[in-house]
């Protein structure tokens, strides 16, 4: 991995766009896993969290030589978890894997998401580009931020997914922003970072669980530390709280 580090705001910042899963969103874990009730310790969270940092570098490491889609790394992930807990289940597998490409299972927001959006909506347009089931615009309508997006782009409708430069493209093309002036946000290295990128874009990794704290490549842990990070690099134009 290259570190490239955000360009300065002040060249004009229009747009931001956000990953869901493991940006906005995340998994309702107790749901996802209850098939492993009766049959296994459940994991905490931060045995979840430190599958998920091993996923990713393995992940990342295989996207790089030639896979094209990214639901192969919850495959990789619960079958990592499946093989800790020594449960020998490709049944199980299959249905946890199917379980968490449902958007619906995506709806746990962490505390003050909302509220950053609002304020980050005061001085950029703000979009979704998410890889899911074309479903996605329904659960963030649920979750009650749906309205601080002026697009939300869902790969089941658009009929690519990322890293793909279509979906991408799509988006921008959907708010009229200048690739080189737009931002995503995204969890995954090789299919969020690396897809905006070489759509034109600047990137920022969501990192929660710290899988990139030690790569030199932007990245934040939460949604007020990605609202410090744009306000230092463009603070005549920080907003006003609300």
């Amino acid at each position: 991995m290259r570190a490239r580090t955000i360009w300065n705001m002040s060249d004009g910042l229009q747009a931001v766009f956000f990953d869901v899963g493991s940006t906005l969103l995340f998994l309702e874990w107790p749901r996802i896993l209850q098939p492993l009730s009766g049959r296994a310790p459940l994991p905490d969270t931060e045995q979840l969290r430190d599958l998920e940092r091993k996923t990713r570098k393995r992940f990342d490491a295989m996207m790089q030589q030639g896979s094209a889609v990214d639901h192969g790394f919850w495959y990789m992930f619960y079958s990592h978890l499946l093989e800790t807990l020594e449960l020998r289940d490709d049944q199980l597998r299959d249905s946890l894997v199917d379980a968490t490409r449902i958007s619906a299972n995506w709806c746990v927001m962490r505390p003050g998401t909302r509220e950053v959006l609002k304020r980050l909506g005061q001085r950029y347009q703000l979009g979704v580009i998410s890889n899911a089931d074309g479903k996605i615009a329904a659960i963030l309508e649920q979750c009650g931020i749906a309205d601080c997006f002026t697009t939300i782009t869902d790969s089941g409708l658009v009929g690519h997914e990322k890293p793909h430069p279509a979906i991408f493209e799509a988006a921008l093309k959907s708010t009229g922003a200048a690739a080189g002036q737009s931002l995503y946000v995204g969890d995954i290295y090789s299919v969020d970072y690396l897809g905006a990128t070489r759509a034109g874009m600047q990137a920022i990794l969501f990192d929660v669980a710290g899988t990139y704290r030690d790569t030199g490549l932007p990245r934040v842990e939460s949604m007020e530390g990605l609202e410090e990070t744009l306000q230092k690099a463009s603070p005549k134009t920080a907003p006003s709280p609300l």
